[in-house]
């Protein structure tokens, strides 16, 4: 009987950790999706009648992959969000989630790089085995300014250089060291 009672307990265990990795790889995902500028990869990570919530702008999540792309190739040239400490609680089929976010934003015009420090809080709800986000609020809580010329020198000439679609080299498969890409 005891043998019984822990293979049961073992098995919520694992289930609960399976879950958990989902969620933070659905977080993750999102976050890669738009500093490739992959509207399909943000919008596999949220369920349709979900909600971002960005300052005073609530985006439906069928309108969000492209609204949060357009805003960024306005803006910037390029992004690098950052998913650091996560919190979730998992209840049943719902997760609510507190992931701290980094922001690297590059403007167009300007050699400054802004770094925001954040948090996204995320409601995700598991619908036949898969886990995606139903709504998010995004907290901003401060900044700094950086000399971004850096990427601009003579000592990063060369250096892969990230680009917004899927010709980025993270999307090449095998990875060939020397093969054809953008460069600084």
């Amino acid at each position: 009987m005891a043998i019984d009672a822990d293979l049961e307990k073992l098995k919520e265990v694992v289930a609960n950790i399976q879950d958990r990795e989902a969620i933070r790889d659905c977080i993750h995902r999102e976050s890669r999706g738009r500093d490739r500028q992959d509207s399909e990869l943000i919008a596999s990570c949220w369920w349709d009648e979900g909600a971002d919530e960005h300052g005073n702008v609530i985006t439906k999540a069928p309108d969000y992959p492209e609204s949060a792309n357009a805003g960024h190739k306005a803006r910037y040239r390029m992004t690098s969000h950052h998913i650091t400490t996560s919190v979730c609680e998992v209840e049943g089929n719902n997760a609510y989630c507190e992931s701290y976010v980094l922001t690297g934003l590059f403007p167009i015009d300007s050699d400054v790089t802004t770094i925001g420090f954040g948090r996204y809080l995320d409601q995700l709800e598991k619908r036949n085995g898969e886990w995606r986000i139903l709504n998010r609020r995004t907290v901003i809580e401060m900044s700094a300014q950086a000399d971004g010329s850096w990427v601009l020198s003579k000592g990063v000439k060369g250096f892969l250089k990230g680009v917004w679609s899927k010709d980025d080299p993270s999307y090449k498969r095998p990875i060939m060291p020397g093969e054809e890409a953008v460069r600084w």
